[in-house]
């Protein structure tokens, strides 16, 4: 038997706005130097206040037609909504790939204190 959700400590442990407010803008790069290079980059820039270098991963895609399996690094942003469109051309201008996956996907909810750190963060 599975236990109830205790809903009442759902509730008050996260903030529950279903709001866009909070993004994180992930990317991957060739090597762990780069994925470094770049989440560290964002962080000074105050363009993200929390990043994640992940990898390697396996990427398959296709490029100029062809099949292609490669390792790569993802990157996580964790940022606000406002500070999404300064940060892609951060990571254009960064970045060494000719097409740089840049993909932002709202967060939905979570504690508020640290959501309320994330924007804080990104500011002066």
């Amino acid at each position: 038997m599975i236990p109830a959700l205790n809903l009442t400590w759902w509730l008050i442990s996260y903030d529950l706005r279903m709001s866009s407010d909070h993004v994180i803008v992930a990317s991957t790069t060739s090597n762990e130097e780069a994925a470094r290079a770049l989440a560290a980059g964002a962080i000074e820039a105050k363009l993200g206040a929390c990043a994640q270098v992940v990898g390697p991963v396996t990427s398959v895609f296709r490029w100029e037609g062809k099949v292609q399996t490669e390792q790569e690094w993802r990157v996580e942003i964790k940022t606000a909504a406002d500070r999404v469109a300064a940060l892609t051309e951060h990571i254009k201008a960064e970045h060494s790939y000719d097409v740089p996956e840049i993909i932002a996907t709202a967060i939905t909810g979570g504690s508020a204190e640290y959501l309320s750190w994330l924007v804080d963060e990104t500011r002066g």
